[in-house]
């Protein structure tokens, strides 16, 4: 299954952004039930969701999502997380069977997951992926609760070569990951780091180039920049990538190893480092 990185990469940046402006513009009183579905902010700034005074969630961000129907039931979203950047947040679902008390459910891992998509009758969540990641996508109904609905892998977009990056828009180091020269190239030399240092790029901005056409940038993992930064650089002309990635030691890890790099690269990778 392939996932347009770019979407990603600005869904990242919007989350990390919408939760301050939500909670400023979304309701803080819900008519639910019978009753009220209320977001207050404590002293310390947490915002408590609550039933009637009763606590159902608790977190930095909570706001007001939506309200869907599904096989009858009005079924209450809201989106709860840490907050920070390229940090999404989980949903809460709030659902009243009928004959029964207010129920409520969190669907989303650490740093959240997409909104949910709505069907007349299922709420799906479909994970973000990063560049060498699968993840199991959920759904869920009242009857059913939560059950996983499949599984989906990260895949570059098919027919994209080492040229399209020369021209192409770039906002994002996960832009180039969609590119399948790009993604085969990093998968070689990265060999089972992948995933690491795909991380360690997701807070990023938009991708340089060096006065001879080389791109590259670096990035941080959220909630801890500072800690295990990235960089990478690609020349497309010569169809070559590199990586770093901060160490503990003034060496970062490089790959391919750091003697064999282009003087060119290895300083502007000591810049963005030493930034």
């Amino acid at each position: 299954m392939t996932r347009t990185v770019s979407l990603f990469a600005a869904c990242l940046l919007l989350g990390a952004a919408m939760p301050a402006f939500a909670q400023d513009e979304q309701p803080k009183s819900i008519p639910f039930a019978g009753g009220k579905l209320t977001i207050t902010e404590t002293p310390d700034q947490d915002k408590i969701l609550a039933f009637n005074g009763k606590e159902l969630a608790r977190n930095y961000v909570v706001f007001y999502d939506r309200t869907v129907e599904l096989r009858g039931n009005k079924v209450v979203l809201f989106a709860v997380g840490n907050g920070g950047n390229a940090c999404g947040t989980s949903t809460v679902i709030v659902w009243k069977p009928k004959g029964e008390a207010l129920k409520s459910v969190t669907v989303g891992a650490d740093c959240g997951a997409p909104p949910a998509a709505a069907t007349s009758d299922t709420l799906y969540f479909v994970p973000y992926l990063r560049p060498g990641e699968t993840a199991d996508v959920q759904s869920w109904t009242p009857d059913e609760g939560v059950k996983l609905a499949g599984e989906m892998s990260f895949a570059p977009q098919p027919n994209t070569h080492w040229g399209d990056l020369e021209s192409g828009k770039l906002e994002h180091p996960y832009d180039l990951f969609a590119n399948a020269d790009f993604y085969a190239a990093a998968q070689k030399v990265l060999d089972g780091k992948l995933q690491d240092v795909a991380m360690a790029l997701s807070v990023a901005a938009e991708p340089e180039r060096t006065q001879s056409g080389i791109i590259y940038g670096s990035g941080c993992i959220p909630h801890a920049c500072g800690e295990g930064n990235g960089f990478f650089a690609v020349d497309p002309r010569a169809k070559a990538v590199w990586f770093a990635q901060q160490t503990d030691s003034s060496t970062p890890d490089a790959w391919p190893a750091l003697d064999g790099w282009p003087a060119e690269v290895r300083d502007v990778m000591t810049k963005a480092f030493a930034e």
